[in-house]
């Protein structure tokens, strides 16, 4: 789950983290009265939205007089950064930067453990500096059983301050944001840039967190912040309906029966040089019903153009799940290719019943029915 930088903030500051002076605003009017409000010589106008990339995409603004303040902000709230409309923007003091660094906190899968990063070229992307500038970066993990002590804390300070009046208050501050990042159930928990003013003063002037969805359940507070967009609300619906389902860019959609399966199809379709449109896993189940809603999701996606459905019959039998098939496209009305691989009991049968069908191409193999789906999408014949 995604939060915005206004909400993180609020977090922010409950933890004894400095953050700037702001104030969220849903008109440019609102957003001049916030500016008078404030007192402030100049300002920085930040759209809310939950996706990166804000700044490039024109989504964040200085400002040094009234007529700006409201210019920029009337701007942003008339559009979209990557199809997400703009409805309230941050109104934010402009320090005076001496310099920027990067700190956060989020799960390290190899280590298995909660790593700390931290690099002295904040303010970018850390994908970025990761690629060009990896010596810059600075990573520790962090032991469950004794988490972050002062020790350690003043420790992982003096990496990037040798006088204690700076390496404290960083310290503080990596305190605080393990603190946070531990008691929310976070998975991320992101500042980019923590500024250093001129007058030699940490403030996180940006924050970023992302929660743990499975974790939602025992954080009332947090949860109450979600918003989701457009593709977690379908993502949120096919969880009810017992499905995973993650969408992605691509124009082949997949309908599969197991995790690992899924994941594999997804490489394989990635192998020929095309990208998935999802990340679909319906279980075990062959029940009509539930093929339906799982192609709804699919074709409720307008980028999908071909359809490829892999199915490993174990407990379930493949014949049960070609009856299935059957009795689900009975009710449905789609002129999408529908390339089908079944395998496993009774796969023999299972194919023979759906060639009974014009509206499925049946395949054999994973890389034969991978095949197919990518030349349907380019227009090839079978």
């Amino acid at each position: 789950m995604k939060i915005h930088e206004y909400q993180a903030k609020e977090l922010f500051a409950k933890y004894g983290i400095p953050v700037e002076k702001h104030a969220l605003c849903h008109t440019a009017d609102g957003a001049l009265a916030a500016y008078r409000r404030m007192g402030l010589p100049k300002a920085v106008i930040k759209a809310q939205v939950l996706t990166g990339g804000r700044g490039k995409a024109g989504g964040v603004k200085l400002a040094v007089n009234p007529e700006e303040v409201h210019h920029y902000a009337k701007v942003m709230l008339s559009t979209s950064i990557k199809g997400l409309p703009v409805t309230k923007v941050l109104l934010s003091e402009a320090v005076a930067i001496a310099s920027e660094y990067y700190l956060s906190f989020t799960v390290d899968r190899n280590t298995r453990s909660v790593v700390l990063i931290m690099s002295n070229s904040g303010g970018i992307d850390i994908e970025e500096v990761a690629r060009n500038t990896p010596e810059k970066i600075t990573r520790f993990s962090i032991d469950p059983f004794i988490g972050i002590p002062d020790y350690l804390a003043r420790r992982f300070a003096f990496v990037y301050f040798d006088r204690i009046e700076l390496a404290g208050p960083m310290s503080r501050i990596i305190q605080s944001l393990y603190k946070l990042f531990m008691e929310s159930d976070a998975s991320l928990a992101e500042i980019n840039p923590l500024v250093l003013t001129a007058e030699e003063q940490l403030v996180a002037v940006d924050a970023k967190m992302l929660f743990d969805d499975n974790a939602l359940y025992r954080q009332s507070n947090i949860h109450t912040l979600f918003e989701p967009t457009a593709e977690e609300k379908i993502e949120t619906s096919a969880k009810e309906k017992g499905f995973s389902y993650i969408h992605m860019d691509g124009e082949i959609g997949c309908m599969v029966n197991g995790a690992g399966l899924a994941m594999a199809t997804m490489d394989m379709i990635k192998l020929y040089g095309v990208t998935p449109a999802n990340f679909l896993d319906i279980g075990g189940s062959s029940n009509p019903a539930k093929v339906i809603e799982a192609m709804k999701i699919l074709l409720h996606d307008e980028q999908v153009k071909v359809v490829l459905i892999n199915i490993f019959g174990g407990i379930t039998r493949c014949d049960d799940v070609a009856m299935g098939l059957l009795e689900a496209f009975e009710k449905m009305d789609t002129d999408i290719p529908i390339i089908v691989r079944l395998t496993g009991t009774n796969e023999q049968r299972g194919r023979e019943l759906l060639r009974t069908s014009t509206r499925f191409h049946v395949a054999e193999t994973m890389n034969e029915a991978t095949s197919w789906a990518v030349k349907s999408l380019k227009n090839k014949s079978i």
